[in-house]
């Protein structure tokens, strides 16, 4: 039975026992922090289990992918371990339980798929005698193929969450492919007994603390590996043999010429090319990028072990990249999204692969070093220390070195790596959250019970009350002309710089005094600071002020915050799913974006993207704001920074059905306030990260007022009209290109007529000729060309030429390649003659350049040149 129709009956079977079902929910988990990725059929319906959302059904089946791994170090070593697999899934919500789930299950598997229940054994939690006896009692399984297995088999749970004991049945494959020991049984870790379907009875739910509470409903979540199934339906030893999975096995034997079967360390090999390109082609078409954090670290583990091992089967160069449409042919029936994002997804394997091929072979040859070291001291263990090493000048995950470091029979001080890492995060977090300006290391308890609030939203100016003064690191009671002081307010319009959006700019005033500020930030308690320097008079403790924000800085922070969300949005359009924020910088004057994108945008591409961020701009879309709850805000789909931190109530910033994003900033009213919106450049900053930089209204304006004068200038220059200035410049180009053509002719005739007059200076030195003449060329090429037309004219012989150009000396010998043998050396020759001019050089036997600084030596050293031959000669 083919894979596709093992999909297709298990789905078809569940619907008509009254599932709704629904289509696999993508490799990325949505609102769920403590999953990288979904890793089980369940993972995605988490909120119906635990009773947050309620489900669609009752009853749910799906066929979901999952990548896992946790046992990846046994891809390719086992039959059955794999890092990517569908998995096949029954719910129940609070409708069926125990007995119906196992009775289907116990149908399908042996009248849909007609399994032989000779070959067929269950598993139940040792203290779940429920399902022990539902098994025995109800369906007739005799008790000795019922097998009791403690909680690290027979008890489901991924983290967090909904969680019970389970049931599992197993199909035999047979004696041959066991251990061969006389206890092998169900729960044996060999390849004899293949877990089909796993039987999740959900009764609990697991907090963080990992304490399990009885949930109120009990659910039913199972799951049945699709390629484990195959294995039984279609009678294959291993997941490497099934219909969906065997051709890319037999594309990697082919490539890499290795006859499959021959020599176990190969095999492993080829298994893990071919198992590893599958999660590697779904989990880029979902949108997860190479990176060295969450679940783009995953990704890049995954291709990097490919990468090494292709490269024990000899394959030198790229690889991988070039059999992802191999996969998506094989898979793009059933999941679409492989076939429209297959270009997408070749582009940003191949990349990767660039990427770690420029620094393998060089972490390889350290790392074989090191190893050969300790084998010689008999020392064992390899240390964090050249581990963090290879991880971090090297891209070499710490996965890989530690399979390398086992192949050879040694152990890797992981301790020793972890604190490496951890003090480079340290370090880093330390620069991360330094800030000079506000380090306010002194004791403020006395402000715990202080707070700002924050009326910017719906004005820029308000009266508050001084509640503090900060000078340095200590509290003061006031601040006087000329003193840098930080202020906390018990009511401000201010803004401190959060979410990527700077902090305003303003003044603090009264009658007595004027404080201009020129930064707000987040201080102790999350109190307001505003940095500011008192302009004249005293400012105190317990004074009233008027706050004034800078209201024309704060409109065009505003239209390049409202801008920022087009352009989020427009990115994604154009460029795919997979784009998003990776930090932003909003300020008066620009705006910075910064995303993730595998490669440089094309000029066609940000033209589109300038397109549609200006169209929703004259559109005049309304702005709105909405305060929510963190959860309704993502029912709603709303944008969030992926484990980005929120408190439950959250600001949602709407942009009608256009753009919907978590936001604390401050924003216009209506897109049109924008005004016009152009982006000034487009760069990369890091693996898989690009950065945009955009002007808008003013600022938009002026760039392209400046672009105009610009454009007049070069008019005037060409003598021409502004709209032919292309035409013009056209025009003066190839006139150009004519003159250097005929320029190039005639250099080329003066040097033949050269040539021949230096044929008349030729001298024999020991029977050898011998050219050593200053000449007039006015770089290196037309040196080389001289030397070649008398290398052709004199078919044997020695040539030093120098010309003097530009203040500097330069230098050119020839040797025959009849004359390389008997010695003569090019290199040697010229490197002489250039030390009397001041310089040096070098090069091959039969030909090298040299250059020089004392342009008044050259005649010196072409007279010298003939001695120099002379001396190599004896």
């Amino acid at each position: 039975m083919k894979t596709k129709e093992i999909r297709e009956r298990f789905l078809k079977f569940f619907e008509e026992k009254d599932h709704l079902v629904l289509p696999s929910f993508s490799l990325i988990p949505q609102d769920d922090p403590t999953l990288l990725l979904i890793g089980a059929g369940m993972a995605p319906l988490k909120p119906y289990f635990t009773g947050e959302k309620n489900p669609p059904h009752p009853r749910i089946a799906t066929c979901q992918k999952c990548v896992r791994t946790p046992d990846i170090e046994r891809v390719g070593k086992t039959s059955r371990h794999a890092t990517f697999f569908e998995m096949l899934g029954n719910f129940s919500f609070g409708d069926y339980f125990k007995r119906e789930a196992i009775a289907w299950a116990w149908e399908l598997v042996t009248q849909g798929y007609m399994l032989p229940e000779e070959k067929l054994y269950v598993s139940v939690y040792e203290h779940d005698d429920e399902a022990y006896d539902i098994w025995q009692e109800e369906v007739g399984i005799p008790e000795k193929k019922i097998y009791r297995l403690g909680k690290e088999d027979n008890f489901w749970e991924i983290g967090q969450g909904p969680c019970g004991p389970c049931s599992e049945i197993y199909y035999d494959l047979g004696f041959e492919y066991g251990c061969g020991r006389p206890d092998c049984q169900v729960g044996c870790d060999c390849d004899r007994y293949v877990e089909v379907w796993n039987l999740v009875f959900t009764q609990f739910n697991r907090d963080a603390r990992g304490e399990y509470h009885p949930l109120e409903n009990k659910n039913i979540d199972t799951g049945a590996g699709l390629e484990r199934m195959a294995m039984a339906l279609q009678n294959v030893p291993s997941f490497y043999d099934i219909d969906i999975v065997r051709p890319i096995l037999e594309h990697f034997i082919e490539i890499t010429g290795v006859k499959y079967g021959q020599e176990e360390e190969k095999d492993v090999s080829l298994r893990i090319l071919t198992e590893h390109l599958r999660s590697i082609t779904f989990m880029v078409v979902d949108g997860v990028l190479p990176s060295n954090e969450g679940r783009g670290y995953v990704l890049r583990r995954i291709i990097r072990r490919a990468v090494r091992h292709g490269k024990l089967l000899g394959l030198e160069k790229p690889f991988l990249y070039q059999a992802v449409p191999l996969v998506v042919d094989i898979m793009h029936d059933v999941y679409p999204e492989l076939k429209e994002r297959e270009e997408y997804a070749v582009k940003v394997v191949q990349l990767e692969e660039e990427r770690f091929q420029e620094t393998l072979e060089q972490g390889l040859n350290i790392l074989s070093s090191h190893l050969s070291t300790l084998k010689e001291e008999d020392a064992p263990v390899l240390s964090g220390e050249v581990a963090f090493k290879l991880y971090d000048t090297f891209g070499f995950p710490l996965d890989l070195t530690r399979e390398i470091v086992e192949e050879k029979g040694m152990e890797l001080d992981e301790e020793g790596f972890e604190k490496y890492l951890q003090e480079q995060r340290e370090r880093a977090r330390a620069a991360q959250e330094q800030q000079e300006d506000l380090a306010l290391q002194g004791d403020f308890e006395e402000l715990k019970n202080c707070s700002t609030r924050f009326i910017g939203y719906e004005r820029t100016e308000g009266e508050g009350r001084v509640l503090a003064l900060i000078k340095g690191s200590s509290l003061e009671e006031k601040a006087s002309p000329g003193e840098d002081v930080n202020i906390i307010l018990d009511l401000t319009p201010f803004y401190g710089e959060s979410g990527g959006q700077v902090g305003d700019r303003g003044f603090l005033e009264e009658e007595e005094f004027l404080v201009e500020i020129h930064d707000v930030r987040y201080g102790p308690y999350d109190l307001i600071l505003h940095k500011g320097k008192v302009e004249w008079g005293e400012i105190k403790v317990g004074d009233q002020v008027k706050a004034r924000v800078e209201e024309d800085k704060r409109c065009h922070t505003c239209r390049n915050h409202t801008a920022t969300h087009l352009l989020h949005k427009a990115l994604k359009e154009v460029l795919g799913e997979h784009v998003n924020q990776a930090g932003s910088l909003v300020s008066p004057e620009r705006l910075r974006f910064d995303f993730t994108h595998f490669a440089p945008l094309e000029r066609e591409e940000i033209k589109k993207i300038e397109d549609q961020v200006n169209r929703k701009i004259w559109e005049n879309i309304p702005v709105e704001v909405e305060e929510t709850t963190l959860q309704e805000a993502m029912d709603k789909g709303a944008m969030a920074l992926f484990e980005g931190k929120y408190d439950e109530g959250v600001r949602m910033v709407r942009i009608r059905d256009y753009s919907l994003e978590l936001c604390g900033g401050t924003h216009t009213r209506h897109t049109g306030e924008i005004g016009l919106f152009k982006i000034v450049s487009e760069s990369g900053i890091g693996t898989g990260l690009r950065r945009i930089e955009a002007l808008t209204g003013p600022g938009a304006y002026d760039y392209f007022t400046q672009k105009e004068e610009t454009l007049k200038r070069v008019a005037r220059e060409l003598k021409t009209e502004e709209d032919k200035v292309i035409s013009r410049l056209e025009s003066f180009l190839n006139s150009y290109r004519e003159l250097e053509k005929e320029n190039q002719r005639m250099q080329q005739k003066l040097a033949s007529s050269e040539v021949s007059s230096l044929l008349e200076q030729v001298v024999e030195v020991e029977g050898i000729k011998v050219l050593a003449s200053q000449v007039e060329s006015s770089d290196m090429e037309g040196l080389r060309s001289m030397v070649d037309q008398l290398r052709s004219k004199m078919k044997s012989g020695v040539v030093v030429l120098g010309s003097a150009a530009d203040g500097k000396v330069l230098l050119v010998a020839m040797v025959t390649k009849d004359l390389t043998e008997k010695g003569l050396h090019a290199g040697k020759i010229i490197g002489e003659v250039a030390k009397i001019a001041g310089g040096g050089g070098g090069g091959r036997p039969d030909m090298a350049q040299a250059g020089a600084k004392e342009v008044e030596k050259l005649p010196e050293a072409m007279d010298k040149a003939l001695e120099i031959v002379k001396k190599q000669l004896s």
